[in-house]
Formats: C-alpha cells, sequence, structure tokens
C-alpha cells in the first residue's frame, strides 16, 4: 500500500530529477550558443550589442546562482572579483 506521503515524496524527487536534467541539457545549450555568439562577436568587434547581450547573460546567472546557493548577490560578484583577481 502506496502512503501519501511515499507518494509526495516520489513525486517530488521525480520532478526534481525531470527539473535537474531539463538543466543540464539548458547548460549544454547554453555551452554552444555562447560559443556562436563568440564567433559572431569577433566578426563584428565594434559592435557593442554582443558586449550587452553577455553582460545580461551574466547578470542573469549571477542572480541564479545567488538564488541556488541562498546568498547575496553580492557574495557571488565578490566569488567572481577574487577568482579574476587570482587569475590575473
Amino acid at each position: 500500500m502506496t502512503t501519501a506521503t511515499s507518494q509526495t515524496r516520489r513525486t517530488a524527487t521525480s520532478a526534481y530529477a525531470a527539473a535537474r536534467n531539463d538543466i543540464a541539457r539548458l547548460l549544454d545549450v547554453l555551452d554552444m550558443e555562447l560559443a556562436k555568439h563568440d564567433e559572431r562577436a569577433k566578426a563584428d568587434e565594434k559592435n557593442w550589442g554582443f558586449a550587452g547581450n553577455i553582460q545580461k547573460l551574466r547578470c542573469d546567472l549571477v542572480d541564479a546562482v545567488a538564488f541556488l546557493a541562498g546568498m547575496d548577490r553580492s557574495e557571488v560578484e565578490g566569488f567572481l572579483d577574487d577568482a579574476n583577481a587570482a587569475s590575473h
């Protein structure tokens, strides 16, 4: 016999797995689209639209990481600043 709790748990687990799978696919697509965007930006180096597009995406990703990690946006920005300083 299936209890309401185990049914809910299975449903939540399968919903989580499906969303996680979609996210993995989207990250793969994002990587492919970034490569295409890089090529278009290199071909039109004076077009600030590409810089704006990539800044918008960066902003959205900072927000996504802050949301998932339970951090403030400024903490994610600080992490990026530290990582960038360490790589120079």
